[in-house]
């Protein structure tokens, strides 16, 4: 009874000191010269609590657009404000050309506990973040992309193999593949299944954090002042979760940068972000602030790459299952461009025009994050009549943009012939919103980019994706449903894979490549065996 009390004590003076600013914030900000824009009528004290969408908020945000007759809008809680974009030309505009004013990010509570204030996309906008971006840039832009080719195309590889041997197991092969790569450029690190160590407690570590960050997920994102609470106080089961998180998320971190130091020991390191810098380190000298940017900016790259590569896989193989046709019309091109003795690398890119529309209309169709990491409005503005106030959290609707029917009309078909002009040549269309707007843009595109459309390429000319049958042959229908989860957006049919909803059957015809000898084999033979 004393502990509670206390408890009771120290909480009600934390929400007093916590409203007490809220209430001085709000006097001091003064009238404003402007409306807000349009939105759900606020209730007092709470305002729009209640009124923000706890699941499918991207098109909660799109509906609300058409009910208010406005492509912006804002809602508010607690003198928190979140503005929505649903159209790209004011995303472009807040974004893009006033870009000085929304680099930052807003400031979750609950990350911090996380430990994920070293996420170079989470990172508020200012100098250190500058020094991160500065390190991506070096290593991520178009020309520095080259050197993970090799790689991809060696992780690719491994993913036709699983999908040749044991096609049932999609979603282990699917997650190999994302997350291998990205372990294997940032770290030189080999994941050999799903059961590897980093695997197991990044997965863990991520479902129990998505949990905690949706709407209502925890009381610490309401109420910023819990954070204080020590976790080991009952009634707040959130600060014992995030504890947690916290936990796996220094555990996620520590062993590849172990095996990368105890590599370097014995002599068996291969090249990466990581390796590389260790051994300049190592022969030349570095700073802890430099390692600390090594660390962070591999860790983010991690995280980043492995879930939107493992989101937009399976809305590759749900759209080319669903649209046999559009399969049907890659297999063809695949066929008249690379042939029957190779598989297609990304030198082949620019002479598959169809293979790179089916890419585009795949992150159109499908965004892997619907509503894009959100900035922050770091002054007071003014656009189209409105006041944007300062500390505004900007949500750009990407999901929205994309099935702007205007732009692009029958935006609910999978159709990538719309990224062809009338001469039947590749449109200008490229820019690809799921990487996001202004000085925040993913710098990692180019990599996920080719990495993306590598895997669609090399898939489509090694298989053909159908459904699969019962024992009476009749076809078995799949999930058509899509989830969101956190922030990333996941299509429900890839947790059945497994279940055989899905079948990979090998192309009706005998792929095969020249040998240095003249001898002509299969391709499958290039392949890796299972280890």
């Amino acid at each position: 009874m004393v502990l509670s009390q206390a408890t009771s004590a120290l909480v009600c003076a934390l929400f007093a000191l916590w409203a007490f600013k809220k209430l001085v914030d709000l006097l001091g900000s003064g009238a404003r010269q402007a409306p807000y824009p349009p939105g759900p009528k606020p209730r007092p004290i709470i305002g729009n609590m209640l009124d923000f969408p706890t699941e499918e908020a991207s098109r909660t945000y799109t509906e609300w657009g058409r009910q208010f007759n406005s492509p912006i809008l804002h809602v508010e809680s607690l003198g928190n404000h979140v503005v929505i974009l649903n159209k790209r030309e004011d995303a472009d505009e807040l974004l893009e050309q006033r870009a000085k004013l929304y680099s930052d990010r807003p400031t979750v509570p609950i990350f911090k506990l996380f430990g994920w204030e070293y996420n170079i996309a989470l990172m508020p906008y200012g100098e250190e973040w500058r020094q991160h971006r500065r390190v991506c840039q070096q290593n991520f832009n178009p020309q520095a992309a080259k050197q993970y080719e090799t790689i991809q195309m060696e992780k690719t590889r491994q993913l036709l193999r699983g999908l040749l041997d044991a096609p049932k197991e999609f979603e282990a092969h699917s997650k190999l593949f994302s997350i291998g790569l990205a372990m294997s450029m940032m770290y030189g690190y080999e994941v050999k299944s799903i059961d590897d160590p980093v695997i197991a407690v990044a997965e863990e570590g991520n479902i129990l954090a998505a949990r905690l960050i949706v709407p209502g997920g925890s009381l610490i994102n309401i109420f910023p002042f819990l954070r204080h609470i020590p976790p080991w106080v009952p009634g707040l089961p959130s600060r014992r979760k995030a504890m947690t998180v916290r936990q796996l998320n220094d555990e996620m971190m520590r062993i590849p940068t172990d095996f990368v130091k105890k590599s370097l020991a014995e002599g068996t390191a291969v090249s990466s972000l990581v390796t590389d810098f260790y051994e300049k380190k190592y022969a030349v000298g570095a700073s802890q602030e430099e390692e600390d940017i090594i660390r962070n900016v591999a860790y983010t790259v991690y995280g980043a790459a492995s879930d939107t590569t493992i989101s937009s896989s399976g809305t590759f193989f749900y759209q080319m299952v669903t649209n046999p046709e559009i399969q049907k019309k890659a297999q063809a091109e695949l066929d008249r461009v690379v042939g029957l003795r190779r598989l297609p690398t990304l030198e082949d890119r620019g002479s598959l025009p169809y293979i790179e529309a089916i890419y585009r209309e795949m992150l159109r169709m499908r965004p892997p994050v619907p509503l894009s990491v959100p900035h922050r409005s770091s002054e007071d503005d003014h656009y189209k009549g409105y006041l944007i106030p300062k500390g505004a959290t900007i949500f750009p609707n990407i999901w929205a943009m994309t099935h702007d029917e205007e732009v692009y009309p029958d935006p609910f078909t999978f159709k990538p012939e719309r990224f062809f002009d009338a001469e039947g040549n590749l449109n200008n269309d490229d820019r690809i919103l799921a990487y996001g707007f202004g000085r925040r843009v993913c710098v990692g595109k180019y990599v996920a980019s080719g990495s993306m459309w590598l895997m669609i390429a090399s898939v489509l000319a090694c298989f053909s994706i159908k459904k699969a049958q019962d024992e009476e042959g009749n076809e078995i229908e799949i999930n058509h449903d899509y989830h969101e989860f956190g922030l990333m957006r996941y299509v429900q049919a890839t947790l059945v894979f497994s279940q055989s909803f899905l079948t990979f059957m090998t192309r009706p015809f005998r792929i095969e490549v020249a040998s240095s000898n003249s001898n002509v084999q299969p391709v499958f033979d290039l392949l890796p065996s299972r280890s």
